[in-house]
């Protein structure tokens, strides 16, 4: 019986939680935001040198089906959201070798970030996933309520572990600099 009130409780609890997200999507409530890290047994040059290989990036992100790389500051993304194929534009913002990557969507899902790249000691690094979106409808309020972003995002980061580490090394580098617009700024 105890157990059968506390199931109770905890579903009442996250469908008040869930309504409430609902509620926010529905009125235009401000972007949701992600942050994961992980750290990677290779020098921050390898780790930051393999991100710069956008079009590998169905390798280790799950959803994602093909980046195409359009020119050093463009990028068109085909990638699952909640089960639908959608696609849209990215534009990097801020591009510094060794330390950040940051980007905005320019068309389609709106989205903004950076990922950052920290030395650690002994040919480590320290790789941080930072995203700005707004979920849209209620499929993805109800999928951003659950979590199912943060979620996604911290086994992109583990697969990209993962595959650095048995590989050792980058298929390739882009060293540029681009210094751009705050990718800081919220989702519109």
């Amino acid at each position: 019986m105890l157990n059968r009130l506390i199931t109770m409780a905890a579903l009442a609890a996250g469908g008040v939680y869930v309504a409430k997200q609902l509620k926010k999507s529905k009125s235009g409530g401000n972007a949701s935001s992600v942050r994961e890290t992980v750290t990677v047994n290779v020098p921050v040059k390898t780790a930051y040198n393999q991100w710069t290989q956008f079009e590998e990036f169905p390798r280790f992100m799950d959803s994602v089906h093909e980046v195409r790389q359009l020119s050093d500051k463009r990028l068109h993304w085909k990638a699952d959201v909640l089960g639908k194929t959608l696609e849209w534009d990215a534009e990097i913002t801020e591009q510094v070798p060794d330390q950040r990557i940051a980007w905005r969507s320019t068309t389609g899902k709106p989205n903004n970030g950076m990922v950052a790249f920290e030395p650690l000691s002994g040919d480590r690094c320290r790789v941080t996933l930072t995203m700005s979106y707004q979920p849209e409808g209620a499929l993805e309020s109800i999928g951003d309520a659950m979590g199912a972003v943060r979620m996604e995002a911290a086994g992109n980061l583990k697969r990209f572990k993962e595959m650095m580490e048995q590989r050792g090394q980058e298929t390739g580098a882009w060293r540029g600099t681009i210094r751009g617009q705050d990718p800081s700024q919220p989702v519109h």
